[in-house]
């Protein structure tokens, strides 16, 4: 597990370390600029050629992170040169110290440069600090440098991009490596910003970490599938969860079985499926490890209630009126009895016309929203949530006390408890329809795993944010085989038990 920072925490990081760990300015400065100048040569040594490098600084300090480490090449017989583009009478103290150290061992300075001469150029204009949109000469420079056939590196961060939610302010830099210094930026994290990235390195520069202003966002390694609680030797099928699916009405039997495949992969001991009576024989045929309930009425909804430990409800139910009392019944005596619900597809999209049944809702509770149902459940307007989808989720699950699943390309999980999980894994093959049913099997799965060793009442932030890693882990290891253009929403499942069968398998994050 990663921590991730905001540009307030990164600042804050640096003047502590300063400060109070007493480490110069200076020192953390060329520590940036050896770590991006090893990355450099990392690559240059697998690529065999020779190298002509421009470094474009800004006056901040990010520039000067650019020529201190224009100078260490420079100094390794690499022909660098530097594009000072902000004003010199700007430069902070550091960059000015960087530029004068610069001009004695006379690296070249151009201020028109030929862009097509370089086969490499480096991003040092802003840094994770930038708020305002890219505009004017600032804007007509990054365009250039992204227009040229070059290798592009960012130092900490392309410039344009907001370090907080990865937006794009106005033009950015896009970038095939960054080398980013002490954690990893929300904003890497996030889309765009993830993809204008490129390859992020984080790199040591010896960051004095302080507790008290860190906060709670993090994103799962592929080491913590080796941490999940241990299946206990002497259990049975019902020790390790049963797991009750409110899902599937008439034409709608995949979601039933995709999300009750997806349960027993991801470790529940036994699976219920509560479906119309025209589902039963097709999930007979593709899962008869299931177990079928399909009468109506309130004795049937007891019997399945009652024996469940964890419940998934809405994928494929509908928007009738007969559904809407089904989830109503299940919500309100899971919220009775506190049993985990994983709130999905339909079920949102009744929850959204029914925003009186957020009293149902807890840190029992995960919902699970793409951004179009997120706006329907919150009445937020799409592109708003997308501008700050971190605090999107973080609102919801304070309001409502739920956990906040929100899928998107980088899925934000937030806890009401004020933690966070920027998932890394997955890909774009996985934006295909059943994907997000097999997502609530997962997240079932995984809350059945943790049963043993959470708290009865504890929020169930962790588990959630680990079903989504591993659903998006098993979707890396089913493009790997079947392509992302070929790949469907069923491939997802049988990938799901080699993730938890070995952790070593998944290399990708």
């Amino acid at each position: 597990m990663k921590e991730i920072v905001t540009r307030e925490e990164m600042k804050a990081l640096d003047r502590n370390t300063i400060e109070t760990a007493g480490i110069p300015s200076c020192v953390l400065m060329e520590r940036a600029a050896l770590k991006t100048a090893q990355e450099m040569e990392d690559f240059f040594a697998r690529k065999g050629q020779k190298e002509k490098i421009l470094f474009v600084c800004g006056s901040g300090n990010n520039g000067g992170d650019g020529i201190a480490a224009a100078r260490i090449l420079f100094l390794h017989g690499y022909e660098t040169e530097i594009y000072p583009v902000g004003k010199r009478d700007h430069f902070t103290e550091e960059t000015e110290r960087q530029f004068r150290i610069a001009e004695k061992y006379q690296i070249p300075i151009v201020n028109n440069p030929k862009w097509d001469e370089y086969t490499t150029i480096v991003d040092a204009i802003f840094g994770v600090g930038l708020t305002r949109p890219v505009e004017g000469s600032w804007a007509e420079v990054i365009r250039h440098m992204n227009q040229a056939r070059a290798w592009k590196v960012a130092v900490d961060i392309p410039s344009g991009v907001d370090g907080d939610t990865g937006m794009e302010l106005g033009t950015a830099f896009r970038a095939d490596l960054t080398v980013t210094f002490a954690f990893r930026k929300a904003g890497l994290c996030l889309y765009p910003g993830r993809m204008l990235a490129g390859k992020v390195v984080t790199a040591d520069i010896g960051v004095y970490r302080e507790d008290t202003i860190m906060k709670r966002c993090f994103c799962l390694e592929k080491e913590d599938f080796k941490k999940l609680p241990a299946r206990i030797s002497y259990g049975n099928k019902g020790t390790f969860g049963k797991v009750l699916a409110v899902a599937g009405s008439s034409g709608m039997c995949g979601a039933a079985y995709l999300c009750g495949a997806a349960a027993f992969g991801a470790g529940a001991g036994m699976v219920r499926i509560y479906t119309s009576e025209e589902n039963r024989i097709p999930l007979q045929m593709l899962l008869p490890e299931a177990i079928l309930t399909c009468e109506p009425g309130e004795e049937a909804m007891r019997k399945a209630f009652d024996w469940c430990d964890v419940l998934i409800i809405g994928p494929g139910i509908g928007v009738t009126e007969e559904s809407a009392g089904r989830v109503r019944w299940f919500l309100e005596n899971a919220a009775e009895k506190r049993k985990p619900v994983i709130l999905d597809a339909d079920g949102l999209n009744l929850l959204s016309v029914h925003p009186e049944w957020k009293t149902f809702l807890s840190g029992r509770v995960i919902v699970t929203p793409h951004i179009m149902e997120m706006s329907r459940i919150t009445g937020k307007k799409t592109e708003d949530i997308q501008k700050d989808r971190i605090d999107a989720a973080m609102s919801y699950a304070k309001e409502t006390g739920a956990v906040c699943v929100l899928k998107d390309a980088c899925t934000v999980t937030a806890g009401p408890e004020g933690s966070v999980w920027l998932n890394l894994s997955g890909n774009s093959g996985m934006a295909t329809a059943g994907s997000g049913d097999v997502l609530s099997g997962v997240l079932a799965g995984t809350a059945c795993i943790y049963r043993s060793v959470l708290p009865p009442d504890a929020d169930l932030s962790l588990p959630a944010a680990m079903g989504v890693c591993l659903h998006g882990a098993a979707g890396d290891l089913a493009a790997e085989k079947k392509g992302q253009y070929g790949m469907k929403a069923g491939d997802i499942i049988p990938e799901i038990s080699y993730i938890l069968k070995d952790g070593e398998r998944y290399e990708k994050l």
